[in-house]
């Protein structure tokens, strides 16, 4: 992961509230505000930034989301993911992710 930024914390997976939502999980305050000191400026449309994702044995390119309303970002976590790993709804879970 040359020249990317690791991360870990701990999160709590859930789910967007409509039918068929989107899961995530949302990085700390702390992490997302450091995060947005440093890579603003590399944002894509609506605050996307690439990352890459592990959780437990699984790893992925992915991107996050900033979210002005929760202000912070989110991660989303696919079905793939969740499966793989035995993540359900409301599971606190370990993530690494590189930005």
């Amino acid at each position: 992961m040359t020249g990317k930024i690791k991360y870990e914390f701990i999160a709590i997976l859930w789910q967007q509230p409509s039918t068929g939502g989107w899961h995530f999980v949302s990085l700390p305050e702390t992490t997302s505000t450091e995060i947005r000191l440093l890579l603003k400026s590399s944002e894509e449309g609506w605050g996307r930034l690439k990352a890459t994702a592990k959780i437990g044995n699984t790893k992925w390119e992915t991107a996050i989301w900033f979210d002005s309303k929760r202000n912070t970002y989110l991660l989303p976590i696919k079905a793939t993911i969740r499966s793989k790993e035995n993540i359900l709804l409301d599971a606190e879970i370990a993530v690494i992710i590189w930005v």
